[in-house]
């Protein structure tokens, strides 16, 4: 087995538990692997960086070609921007993608859902391309480019094919914003007739397809939307089926990709033992996956699988309806690897 140098970025508030959490499952399932662990968020300002996201992580990134991150802290209508959205644009992770599939031992309102979100992850709205106009009024630019769409289209029609997948449905809002939805479809109708009319290919009004979302998920598949709405629906999506803390993320760029947990860095729980680290240990998995360790990925996977079909409270974090601690969790799911 080849060593793996992978960049750690343990983030803030719950993100050095689950990382660790995480680290020790890696470990466990046999992985060889150097970390680099260097900071971003409050974290790299906590250490004396004069940046949320240090030129050195992201260099780092850029070096090693993969990375690991635990969730960080984005203030709310002020502060610095986004970590997340900054790495992404520095480093062309143009691809975000987000599985979301129901679990046995989940219990929600459905069944059989299997879905992947694949978002353009680089333009839109989250360019923050905004100005004040006049006072009291402020205006934001959504950006399109052909090539950032066609991109995107490309990725999400090669991933159904190579995957099986039964069909790549575009979520857009076309019959209102023309020119920028407009190009988004012309490029997604483009790539399907010219390079994957083997693809089922179909098309929804955002409204319209959230709507089908919440009816009957199991009738989707390949969603591909533009940035904001890939936000929004990759969150609803993951509600189907539990919650964020059982979805995992990945960025994806043409040389390098970071892989990480969506959800919060809940600093109200922080330190008290209490956080799951599933969703960052799934997105490991993709990790594993993507840097060829796919038997570690299944042995991970089949673990985790095992203690949710289990659903002893013991073994289950408080979000699963138990009432172990992050400790107690990774020790079962260690105890589970095969």
């Amino acid at each position: 087995m080849s060593k793996h140098t992978i960049v750690l970025i343990p983030g803030d508030g719950i993100g050095p538990e689950v990382t660790k959490a995480t680290k020790r499952v890696l470990d466990a399932a046999g992985l060889s692997v150097e970390w680099v662990e260097l900071p971003a968020g409050a974290a790299a300002l906590e250490q004396g960086y004069d940046n949320v996201l240090p030129e050195r992580t992201v260099a780092a990134i850029r070096a090693h070609k993969v990375a690991l991150k635990g969730p960080v802290t984005t203030p709310v209508g002020k502060g610095f921007k986004s970590v997340n959205v900054q790495l992404r644009q520095k480093l062309e992770l143009y691809a975000a993608v987000r599985p979301v599939r129901s679990l046995n031992g989940v219990k929600t309102r459905y069944d059989g859902v299997d879905m992947v979100i694949v978002r353009e992850n680089t333009e839109g709205l989250y360019t923050g391309i905004e100005n004040v106009i006049a006072k009291g009024v402020v205006t934001t630019m959504k950006v399109a480019t052909e090539v950032a769409c066609t991109r995107i289209a490309k990725y999400a029609f090669a991933y159904a094919r190579s995957r099986h997948r039964r069909k790549v449905t575009v979520f857009h809002k076309a019959n209102i914003m023309k020119l920028t939805d407009g190009l988004f479809l012309d490029c997604a109708r483009r790539v399907h007739a010219q390079e994957f009319p083997d693809v089922v290919y179909d098309e929804l009004i955002i409204d319209a397809g959230c709507m089908k979302l919440v009816q009957d998920p199991t009738k989707l598949d390949v969603l591909l939307m533009e940035n904001l709405y890939g936000d929004l629906v990759s969150d609803l999506c993951a509600g189907l089926v539990g919650g964020l803390g059982v979805v995992p993320g990945s960025n994806i760029g043409e040389d390098c990709a970071v892989f990480e947990a969506v959800h919060g860095s809940a600093p109200d729980i922080a330190g008290k033992g209490v956080a799951n680290p599933l969703a960052l240990i799934m997105s490991a998995v993709m990790m594993l996956n993507y840097i060829g360790e796919a038997t570690i990925a299944e042995r991970i996977k089949g673990a985790y699988n095992a203690i949710l079909s289990d659903g002893r409270a013991e073994t289950l974090t408080r979000d699963l309806g138990g009432t172990a601690g992050t400790t107690q969790f990774t020790d079962a799911l260690i105890a589970k690897l095969k």
